[in-house]
């Protein structure tokens, strides 16, 4: 195995949208870092069989549904 061509594999915090957080190992980030979700498996559709809805924290479905209002979406 070549030596110094593996990304650094460390621990960071991941808050998921209803604010609870777990830590996890990844190659994402830097030591510490925490990664916020937008849509985790707790309330994306595919996960819930469509029963929740998906919380627009950034405004993206607002804008979504303005661009396209008259296309039936």
């Amino acid at each position: 195995m070549k030596a110094d061509i593996h990304p650094d594999y460390h621990f960071i915090t991941v808050k998921m949208t209803d604010g609870t957080t777990y830590d996890v190992r990844s190659t994402w980030g830097k030591e510490g870092d925490t990664m916020s979700l937008d849509i985790d498996p707790s309330v994306h559709p595919a996960w819930t069989g469509g029963s929740a809805k998906l919380m627009d924290t950034g405004g993206r479905v607002s804008k979504f549904k303005n661009k396209y209002a008259g296309l039936g979406f």
